[in-house]
């Protein structure tokens, strides 16, 4: 694998599995359909209590949550992924820099402001992976 490419079914032996976290049905229809054409196997949860319920039965290679959602958050819901399986890396992906300073967030593997520039999540998640595979 040349450095810098994503891990493919033949390096890792499955494909990268991420679980996409985002209240926000355009958010989530449109991250899943440009990170699947990166590659990757996309499932969504549409809030922090959806994806704690998945993450309970499966394990993605990585997540992307989102924070501010109406209910429960998605940082309480980090400290319970880190609880279920502090071994499954989680991006934080959302429109709020404010909340790069909160200290529940600093539990992270990488930080993300939303943006139309892909690059920066996809780099991220790359980073995790590898991390993860090695």
């Amino acid at each position: 694998m040349v450095s810098g490419d994503r891990p493919t079914d033949e390096d890792v032996g499955l494909a990268v599995e991420i679980l996409f976290v985002d209240d926000d049905p355009n958010q989530r229809e449109m991250y899943q359909r440009r990170l699947e054409r990166k590659g990757y196997q996309v499932e969504v949860a549409d809030s922090a209590d959806a994806a704690v319920e998945r993450l309970r039965q499966w394990r993605p290679m990585v997540i992307v949550l989102d924070i501010a959602m109406p209910g429960r958050d998605g940082l309480s819901a980090l400290q319970e992924f880190l609880d279920i399986d502090p071994s499954v890396p989680v991006i934080i992906n959302t429109a709020y820099p404010g909340y790069a300073e909160n200290f529940l967030s600093w539990a992270a593997d990488a930080y993300i402001e939303k943006s139309a520039d892909l690059e920066p999540l996809v780099e991220a998640i790359e980073t995790a992976v590898q991390r993860r595979l090695h």
